[in-house]
């Protein structure tokens, strides 16, 4: 194995699994620390999901040591610490102190951060994140329930969150191209800025800044930094060749089902047409979980009852204000709980009866419905949007799974994603 990765999420895990494995490298993804006789036998890359972006900061640096500490145990040479393409933290980390304790974990020297994933709407310019050419402070991430962003200088977020001097390779540097993009990097190193934010508009962009910092040990950013780093590995001769995936993959024979939780913008729109073309649907409300008029099991009695041919929608998603109301009734962790532990178990009881292909929406949802259905190693499947691919468990139970970042995917996703299913 050549490179070792550890994202903060899951969804961000298999977001960066996908990349790897679409460029050529034979990807393999763990929910949370793998066992150490895990064979990796023809293996190129490990991804870690774990589920740090939102915990304490120094929770979150004792976790990813962990994971470094396996990645290095199981022999990775590169590492990549893979975070959101929104740089969703606040300004205590977590983003920044994960960086610092990897770097010293790798021995120093220097690396990027950059988040940047254009096929995903996510850009950089100037060291500012734009999301579909909205300034990321003005985007819908301003209203995020967990990590809301309200400014765009990535240079600035980073330096409130660590130590390390934050520096910029910028446009004109990265355009340049990959001879450019070093001399740039070295003239960041020489004035001490140990990490710098990497401007990118294009995937042009993302493969030159991979060629140019293939002999980093230790790079960072979005899944989109890793859509040069398959071939500069080969040009390098640290990897023998690419394995390019298939485009469709068999699946597990049983029912289908969609769990979302994200309150992102694009899920919404994506439960918005489930409706719409009368999709069989169910609402969780934070309110009536509170007064038991809906639990549970009467949840799975009405997923029950269900089309078996046909997909079925359960969805707790709603605007920022309704989220915002419930969160101030029960506080914010409180709330976000009570919805996890429900649509988890939801999960669970569909498993049990007769669901093995699940799509589910949200970072913390993907967590909790993965952890329920005691998924822990996913082999990498095709790409139904950019950014999400169908996974399929290695082991028992036998699921495929598509776990979506709240903000990606078309407004037809919960309908289209079926097609790449064999």
């Amino acid at each position: 194995m050549l490179l070792g990765c550890i994202a903060d999420d899951l969804t961000g895990a298999t977001d960066l699994s996908l990349m790897l494995s679409r460029e050529g490298m034979r990807t393999v993804q763990t929910t949370g620390i793998p066992p150490g006789d895990i064979d990796l036998d023809g293996i190129d890359a490990l991804v870690i999901a774990l589920k740090s972006r939102s915990i304490p900061a120094k929770e979150a640096v004792s976790m990813s040591l962990e994971a470094a500490g396996c990645l290095r145990d199981l022999g990775a040479h590169r590492y990549l610490f893979k975070y959101c393409s929104t740089f969703d933290s606040t300004d205590e980390g977590n983003i920044g102190p994960v960086l610092e304790a990897l770097l010293d974990f790798v021995g120093g020297g220097q690396t990027i951060a950059c988040p940047a994933f254009p096929a995903a709407g996510r850009t950089i310019y100037a060291g500012h994140l734009f999301v579909n050419g909205v300034l990321l402070s003005e985007s819908p991430m301003k209203d995020h329930p967990l990590n809301p962003m309200h400014d765009s200088d990535l240079r600035r977020v980073l330096q409130r969150q660590t130590r390390l001097s934050v520096g910029l390779v910028g446009f004109e540097d990265v355009d340049g191209g990959i001879e450019a993009i070093d001399r740039a990097l070295k003239r960041e190193a020489a004035a001490g800025r140990t990490v710098s934010i990497v401007d990118a508009l294009s995937d042009r962009h993302l493969r030159d800044i991979g060629a140019a910092t293939a002999d980093h040990v230790l790079i960072t950013g979005g899944s989109g930094i890793a859509i040069g780093l398959p071939a500069a590995y080969v040009a390098k001769g640290l990897l023998a060749r690419l394995t390019p995936p298939g485009s469709a993959m068999p699946a597990p024979a049983g029912r289908r089902a969609i769990i979302a939780g994200s309150c992102s913008q694009a899920t919404r729109r994506q439960i918005e047409v489930a409706l719409q073309r009368g999709m069989a649907s169910l609402h969780v409300d934070v309110d009536r979980l509170l007064d038991g008029s809906q639990t549970v099991e009467n949840i799975l009695e009405w997923t029950s009852r269900q089309d078996a041919g046909q997909p079925f929608l359960v969805y707790s998603s709603a605007d920022p204000a309704e989220v915002r109301a419930a969160q101030e009734k029960l506080g914010r962790e409180a709330a976000g709980a009570l919805v996890e532990a429900t649509l988890s178990a939801v999960a669970k009881g569909c498993m049990e009866a007769g669901v093995t292909q699940f799509l589910v929406a949200g970072g913390e949802t993907s967590g909790a419905v993965v952890k329920a259905l005691d998924a822990k190693l996913l082999s990498i499947g095709p790409e139904i949007d950019p950014g999400v691919p169908w996974t399929r468990t290695l082991g028992y139970p036998d699921l495929a799974l598509a776990l979506k970042s709240g903000n990606f995917g078309a407004p037809d996703f919960f309908y289209k994603a079926w097609d790449f299913l064999r």
